[in-house]
């Protein structure tokens, strides 16, 4: 398979010239290795496309900071002032409004988290690579993982352990026959569903839209290789630069909302009145 299975890429490798058309599959999602691999307990171990694409967000999201901030000035350049203006936003909107003020020193990582996000799903709409590294469920699980390290321990540290797990596993406020059933779903939901639907929305919004920028621009493609459709790729490329737009939407949006879910888990667990 070749290792540059991207949106292009696909295209490539399925002729333009054919009428056939190829339809998407997981295979978008998939690369061989480019190095060579280690095996540790039957895991192969390498590194591939998806991981290249990994150290390109990692870059991308320290160079725009370090740039924008290196030599800060009154009056903000351009890139200062858009950092700038992503950052109060995560502070008044993520912050401010799910914390409070004493959740400031929540903000480098509640930014980091939207910027990282944000930076590895918006690779999915530039040319040449046209993938997001999110839709591999590996990396938002990580992320998750994080999140989820990060409520519990401020859960911890504000309550000490014990008065966390009661505010967990016991809600004031109910009955104490409720509980009964209460407290195993309270740490069902608290403990196991947090990080998985954490990890599955944004794996599963990312993977959708890759696949159908996909289906969008192959569809294109092939309605061109005939004459009789060629007038009908009009309509469908177009509808394919509406789905970029919708996409690069929808990265922000999901960055958002992984970032609003971890700062109101983080407020629950610091706050358990609220």
């Amino acid at each position: 398979m070749s290792g540059f299975l991207t949106l292009p890429g696909v295209i490539a490798e399925n002729p333009l010239i054919s009428e056939e058309f190829h339809r998407p599959t997981t295979k978008l999602f998939v690369w061989d290795c480019v190095t060579g691999s280690v095996d540790i307990g039957g895991i192969e171990f390498c590194l591939n496309r998806v991981i290249l694409l990994l150290f390109l967000s990692m870059l991308l999201f320290i160079g725009l900071f370090f740039f924008a901030f290196r030599k800060p000035k009154v009056v903000p350049g351009k890139l200062q002032a858009v950092m700038e203006m992503g950052i109060e936003f995560i502070r008044q909107q993520v912050v401010i409004q799910m914390i409070g003020p004493e959740g400031m020193k929540f903000l480098p990582f509640l930014a980091t988290l939207f910027f990282f996000i944000f930076l590895g799903n918006i690779l999915e709409v530039i040319p040449g690579i046209n993938f997001p590294v999110n839709s591999r469920v590996a990396f938002p699980m990580v992320l998750a993982i994080v999140s989820w390290v990060v409520y519990n321990y401020v859960g911890v540290k504000e309550q000490g352990l014990l008065g966390y797990l009661k505010s967990v596993l016991f809600p004031p406020g109910a009955p104490w026959p409720i509980y009964f059933l209460l407290t195993p779903i309270e740490f069902f939901t608290v403990i196991i569903v947090r990080p998985i639907t954490l990890t599955l929305r944004l794996t599963a919004n990312m993977f959708a839209g890759h696949l159908l920028l996909t289906l969008f621009f192959l569809g294109t493609a092939t309605l061109l290789a005939n004459v009789v459709t060629a007038t009908f790729a009009v309509f469908s490329f177009a509808l394919a630069v509406v789905l970029v737009g919708f996409e690069i939407f929808v990265a922000g949006l999901q960055a958002f909302i992984f970032s609003i879910l971890t700062a109101s888990y983080i407020a629950g667990a610091a706050h358990p009145e609220h």
